[in-house]
């Protein structure tokens, strides 16, 4: 399954965001989902998961003001990003299961990433 994320953009702070990321085919037996984001000189950071059972867990930096999720029937995974701060721009990159675990371990991305930018 091949993952694209998008919605990605420009937006002042305390403005809000919803990247999505879509699969080429099902989800629904996709056991762990999630968003990952790289700044330039910052350590590639695991923003969000979600499991098949629905559990998610999130960063400290963005507990509360981002909220992720999973569409099975639309094969698509979301992140609904609330009162965004200028630390939160960031290339974002959407992946799963052992794919995403590589991700953050190599610091290679294997799905191309969408780009927010809050201005201050």
């Amino acid at each position: 399954v091949q993952l694209q994320a998008s919605g990605g953009g420009l937006v002042q702070a305390g403005g809000s965001l919803r990247l999505s990321c879509t699969a080429s085919g099902s989800i629904e037996n996709i056991n762990l989902m999630g968003w990952y984001r790289q700044a330039p000189g910052k350590q590639r950071e695991l923003v969000a998961g979600i499991t098949r059972a629905g559990t998610t867990n999130y960063a400290d930096s963005v507990k509360g003001r981002f909220t992720i999720s999973r569409d099975n029937a639309k094969n698509t995974l979301f992140l609904q990003m609330n009162s965004l701060k200028p630390e939160d721009t960031a290339t974002y990159y959407c992946n799963a299961d052992e794919a995403l675990l590589q991700d953050m371990n190599s610091g290679h991305s294997q799905t191309k990433g969408t780009q927010v930018t809050v201005s201050s």
